[in-house]
């Protein structure tokens, strides 16, 4: 275990890491301006920013409290945690996977989490009853305390890791409830511009100009101000059995029906990248064997291909690796999450996004496989900045214009 030194600048054995720039660009301030209110130089801020040196123990107290946070939320070892020894259940994880840990009988258990066991199915508890109507509304009888249930944020949208930071954010803030609802990227919008959700998480790429989410924020919520915050960047493409024993090297390989897909649904990313790809190529749809074979979601379609129900699918190399499945790269996109502006006046929503930056909820994501969070919780772009667009590109799945479209995204 490493500690931290008390005194100025040190040469350690680990690497200090921080998130001062990450936390001060998200408040819109100044490295000038954060330097007035931590009582200190600027070029200290800059120094601590490029990890040039190790703040003192008084001036990362100072920075933490004109950042409004605690100091482990800055400075951080990526050594400091302790390594144990765990019994594995079943066969042993290959280095890198991802478990689950318990104290069983005084001795650490650790269970790898791939396939069904890298997700949870469960009963949600009720927050009130249904005792009535009152006009299109209901009358609800409630079973917690309201100013609990106030402190619930909701999210729509198709990844799986939207359920890792949620869980990861309630442990952060006791109090904070984060339900997260399935919906693919257009309905997970329309949910957002329908009032049901305060963010939609968004992975689409308009086929003609090569330009991610926004356009298609502009299409689905026209004439409000939405923001979007960038949750990470991920690799999308084909998933396919393990060792690939088709041979299937893109999308030109779906053609002529040696290969059985499973298809998304219209509206999800996922078939909105297929159709792209079948256009720039010029590949009917009628010629892929399954094209009309739809599931609702990434697990729905890793657990296709991986029961040797299809041969492949549209998904990411996270679902892949989590489905022991191999994995043949088709593009980057940004997913991001679409939050009206006015959302993010709330202390809820506030506290939410503000873990973006933890390094626990970065570790988890690479811990994934295919995730770059290196834009993680940054401002992608927002609505109000720029005027509604025409848009060029159809998020319920119609046709591109263009033959090369697939290679801008």
């Amino acid at each position: 275990m490493v500690t931290k030194s008390r005194g100025a600048p040190v040469k350690t054995g680990s690497e200090l890491s921080n998130s001062v720039r990450a936390v001060r660009n998200r408040l819109g301030m100044s490295q000038q301006q954060l330097a007035d209110l931590a009582g200190v130089k600027r070029q200290t801020i800059s120094g601590i920013e490029g990890s040039l040196y190790a703040p003192s123990a008084a001036v990362a107290l100072r920075i933490a409290r004109a950042l409004g946070c605690r100091v482990e939320d800055l400075f951080w070892f990526e050594d400091n945690l302790p390594i144990v020894e765990a019994a594995p259940v079943g066969a042993p994880a290959s280095v890198g996977g991802r478990v689950s840990l318990a104290q069983i009988g005084g001795h650490w258990v650790a269970q790898e989490l791939q396939r069904e066991r890298a997700f949870r199915s469960e009963i949600v508890p009720a927050d009130g009853l249904v005792v009535g109507s009152a006009g299109s509304a209901v009358r609800v009888k409630l079973l917690d305390d309201p100013e609990a249930l106030g402190r619930t944020v909701v999210l729509a949208g198709c990844t799986p890791s939207l359920s890792i930071w949620a869980r990861s954010a309630e442990r952060w803030h006791p109090g904070l409830r984060v339900q997260w609802t399935h919906a693919n990227s257009t309905e997970a919008l329309r949910s957002l511009a329908r009032g049901e959700v305060h963010a939609a998480g968004v992975h689409l790429c308009d086929p003609i100009t090569g330009e991610q989410n926004l356009p298609f924020v502009r299409t689905v919520i026209p004439g409000r101000a939405v923001v979007l915050l960038n949750l990470g960047v991920w690799d999308e493409g084909l998933i396919v059995a393990e060792g690939n024993p088709r041979g299937v090297r893109g999308v030109k390989d779906l053609a002529g029906g040696r290969v059985r897909i499973v298809n998304r649904e219209t509206g999800a990313g996922s078939r909105l990248l297929l159709d792209t790809f079948l256009t720039a190529d010029g590949i009917e749809r009628e010629s892929v064997k399954g094209y009309g074979i739809e599931m609702p979601g990434h697990q729905e379609v890793a657990h296709a291909v991986a029961a040797g129900h299809a041969d492949a699918a549209i998904s990411t190399a996270a679902v892949a690796m989590l489905y022991g499945l191999s994995f043949v790269g088709l593009r980057r996109v940004r997913y991001d999450l679409a939050i009206l502006e006015d959302y993010l006046q709330s202390e809820p929503v506030r506290q939410l996004l503000g873990t973006l930056h933890h390094r626990w909820v970065r570790s988890q994501l690479q811990a994934l496989g295919g995730y770059d969070t290196t834009e993680t919780g940054q401002v992608i772009g927002s609505t109000h900045d720029s005027p509604a667009d025409s848009f060029v590109g159809d998020p319920t799945g119609s046709e591109p214009r263009e033959r090369d479209v697939a290679r801008r995204c």
